[in-house]
C-alpha cells in the first residue's frame, strides 16, 4: 500500500519515541494532526504506548504534565493540532520548565507555502512558546518521507527527547517540535501496524538511547557499541589531548585535525583525508569515536554518514552534539578512566596497515613540499609546512579558515610536534581573523608565548581594519603570513573547480563570482595601516623571515599560484592512495 508522506513521517517520529522510551501520549484532536493521530492509535492498538485523548488542549497538557510528575520525570508526549490549540499549551508548559519535567509538545502546522497566507487555523507557531522550552524545531513538512528524511526525523526527536530529559544540560523540562503536514493527511488504506515486535501485556523495552547520561555510566562500561579492533578515532576542533591518550590507549588510529590540540603520536595519521578516499582502508572502518568538532574532511563527513558504521560522539556539556551526518549511534558526555588506561596489548594489524599508510602518505607530502620541489615558487601547502616547522612549543598558531587550515591539516606533524593551533572553527568563516589574532597575541604574551598567524589573502583583506589600533593601546607583537592567490582558491577544490574545468565559459563564471580576483597591493594596504610588510619569494627565505626577531605587528607575504590547484589538489591526493597501495582486513 502507498502511505502518504504525511502519515509516513508521523509514524517513523511515533516509532523514534518508543525507541528512546516514551509511554504515554497525549492527544487533542484536530484536522491538522490527523497523520500523529493515526500513528499514536496505531502505537496504541499495538500496545507500545497508552495513548489518552482529551477534548481541550489546557487540560491535555496539565494531564501530560501529572503523567510526568506521577512517574518520577518520564517523558510524556502532548499532540495538538495547529493555531490557538498550540496557544493552549503554553500554561502546562510553563509549570513543567519551571519545575523540570520532560513533556514533548507535538504540534501540526501548516507546511511553509500556507504560511502567511491567511490560511484557516494558520499562524506563527515558531517560537511560540520562548525561554520555557529546553529545544525547539520547526519541522519541515515531509516531501517524500524516504529513508533520508526519515533518518532526519529520529535523530531530531532523539535530540528532543536528550534535551527534554536533561541528558546533558542536568535541566530537564520541555521540548518543542512544530510539524509541518500537507494533504494528505490520512492513509486511504487501514495501516499495517508499526514495524517490529508488539508487547503483548506492559511496555515493549525500549532499545538504548541514543545519548547515555553521565548518571548511567559506571567506571567499566561507557557503552562503545562498535567492533574496537576496527575503531578510530576523529578529533575535531577542540578535542583536547584526550582524543590522543584515548587513541594510544586503545591501539586506535587518530585522525586529528590541525586546532584538535590532540595532533602527534604514533597512532596519528598522516594525510587520512585522502587516505579516507581508498575503499581498502576506509571500508575497514566499522566505528568511530568522534571527539571535538570534526568540520574539515569531506571525507571524515562520509566515513561519519556511512551505513553500517558505528559513531560514538563524545560531547560533555549541554550544547548539540556533532554529528552533521545524523548518523550518531551513541552520544555520551564522556569516557570512563578505563578508556584511557595502556591496554599493554601489541599493535593490532588494523592500527599497523594504518600507520604503514599514514608513513607513506607522510613520505609523498615530503615529496611535495621539500626545498627542491618548490624552486620555482612556493606553493600553499610548501608555505603552510614552512610555518608548522620553524614554530614551536613556545608558539601559539592562528590559522585562518578556507584553505589555509587545510593545507596545513596536510602538513602539521611533519617536521616535529609543532606549535599548539587555534582557528575559529565554530561557524568556519573568514570573518575577523585578524582581530582574532591580535587578541590571541595580546593574551597569549602573558603566558611567554609568541603568536604567528597563518591566513589566506581574502581572509586578510576581510578584516584588514583589524589592523587599525590607536596609539594608546597596548602594544602586540604579531607576524601575519598572508598566502596571497589573488582570490578564493578553496573553490577550485570544490565542485565549482571541477565544473570551471569543463569550459571556457563556465570558467570565466567561475572567475568572476567563486575566484573573485582582488589585485589589491598589500603593501600599501599595510603602509596606509602603519604595519610593516615584507614580501618574500621562496620557502627559505619564508623561513628566515619568521626565525628572525620581531616586534609589533608585522605582515609577511607569500604570493602563490592560484590556477593549478585543482590539479594540484587531485594529483596529491592520487599519489598518497597510490603510496599507500591496498591491503586485507585485518
Amino acid at each position: 500500500m502507498t502511505i502518504p508522506p504525511a502519515v509516513a513521517s508521523a509514524r517513523a517520529l511515533v516509532a523514534a519515541l518508543v525507541r528512546q522510551g516514551v509511554q504515554d501520549v497525549v492527544l487533542a484532536p484536530g484536522s491538522r494532526s490527523a497523520p500523529l493521530a493515526y500513528a499514536v492509535a496505531e502505537a496504541a492498538d499495538t500496545g507500545r504506548i497508552t495513548l489518552h485523548v482529551r477534548v481541550d488542549e489546557r487540560d491535555a497538557a496539565f494531564l501530560a504534565l501529572g503523567l510526568s510528575k506521577g512517574a518520577e520525570g518520564a517523558p510524556v508526549a502532548v499532540v495538538t493540532t495547529s493555531g490557538t490549540a498550540v496557544a493552549n499549551l503554553h500554561p502546562a508548559v510553563l509549570e513543567a520548565s519551571h519545575t523540570g519535567l520532560p513533556l514533548i509538545l507535538l504540534t501540526a502546522d501548516r507546511p511553509h507555502e500556507l504560511r502567511g497566507t491567511g490560511a484557516s487555523q494558520t499562524t506563527d507557531q515558531v517560537g511560540i512558546f520562548g525561554s520555557a522550552v529546553r529545544f525547539a524545531v520547526d519541522v519541515p513538512a515531509p516531501s517524500a518521507a524516504g529513508e533520508p528524511e526519515l533518518r532526519d526525523l529520529r535523530h531530531v526527536t532523539a535530540r528532543a527527547v536528550s534535551a527534554a530529559l536533561g541528558f546533558r544540560s542536568g535541566h530537564p523540562g520541555p521540548v518543542h517540535l512544530n510539524l509541518a503536514f500537507r494533504d494528505p493527511l490520512a492513509p486511504s488504506d487501514p495501516l499495517p501496524g508499526l514495524p517490529g515486535d508488539t508487547a503483548q501485556e506492559g511496555y515493549p523495552k525500549p532499545d538504548p538511547p541514543l545519548v547515555i547520561p553521565a548518571a548511567l555510566q559506571d567506571a567499566g562500561s561507557p557503552a562503545l557499541l562498535g567492533d574496537p579492533a576496527h575503531t578510530v578515532v576523529v578529533a575535531g576542533d577542540g578535542a583536547g589531548s584526550q582524543a590522543r591518550r584515548l587513541a594510544e590507549a586503545q591501539g586506535w588510529p587518530l585522525f586529528a585535525e590541525p586546532s584538535s590540540g590532540a595532533v602527534g603520536g604514533p597512532n596519528a595519521v598522516a594525510g587520512y583525508r585522502a587516505l579516507l578516499t581508498s575503499d581498502a582502508l576506509a571500508g575497514d572502518i566499522d566505528q568511530v569515536v568522534v571527539l571535538g568538532r570534526p568540520t574539515l574532511s569531506r571525507p571524515v563527513q562520509r566515513l561519519l554518514g556511512r551505513a553500517g558504521v558505528t559513531v560514538t560522539v563524545v560531547a560533555p556539556g549541554a550544547g548539540p552534539w556533532p554529528d552533521a551526518a545524523r548518523n550518531a549511534t551513541v552520544v555520551l558526555p564522556g569516557l570512563a578512566a578505563p578508556w584511557f588506561e595502556e591496554t599493554g596489548a601489541p599493535p593490532s594489524d588494523f592500527l599497523e596497515r594504518w600507520r604503514d599508510a599514514g608513513a607513506r602518505a607522510a613520505r609523498v607530502l615530503d615529496e611535495v613540499t621539500c626545498d627542491d620541489a618548490v624552486l620555482g615558487g612556493p606553493t600553499a601547502l610548501s608555505v603552510a609546512r614552512a610555518v608548522a616547522a620553524v614554530l614551536g612549543p613556545d608558539d601559539l598558531l592562528v590559522v585562518g579558515s578556507s584553505n589555509p587550515v587545510r593545507d596545513l591539516e596536510l602538513v602539521l606533524g611533519l617536521d616535529g610536534p609543532g606549535p599548539a593551533v587555534l582557528a575559529n572553527r565554530g561557524l568556519a568563516g573568514i570573518d575577523g581573523t585578524v582581530s582574532t589574532a591580535l587578541g590571541v597575541a595580546l593574551a597569549a604574551a602573558r603566558r611567554g608565548l609568541r603568536t604567528r598567524a597563518l591566513l589566506g589573502d581574502l581572509t586578510f583583506l576581510h578584516d584588514v581594519g583589524g589592523l587599525l589600533r590607536g596609539p594608546d593601546e597596548p602594544p602586540v607583537d604579531l607576524e601575519l603570513v598572508v598566502v596571497n592567490d589573488d582570490g578564493g582558491s578553496i573553490f577550485a577544490t570544490l565542485e565549482h573547480g571541477a565544473l570551471a574545468a569543463t569550459g571556457s565559459a563556465a570558467s570565466a563564471t567561475f572567475e568572476r563570482v567563486f575566484g573573485t580576483p582582488h589585485g589589491a597591493n598589500l603593501a600599501q594596504l599595510c603602509a596606509g595601516y602603519g604595519v610593516d610588510h615584507q614580501l618574500v619569494k621562496d620557502v627559505p627565505t619564508l623561513r628566515h623571515a619568521l626565525q628572525a626577531p620581531s616586534h609589533g605587528v608585522q605582515v609577511i607575504e607569500v604570493r602563490v599560484s592560484r590556477a593549478d590547484r585543482l590539479a594540484e589538489t587531485r594529483d596529491l591526493v592520487r599519489r598518497i592512495t597510490e603510496a599507500a597501495g591496498s591491503g586485507g582486513r585485518g
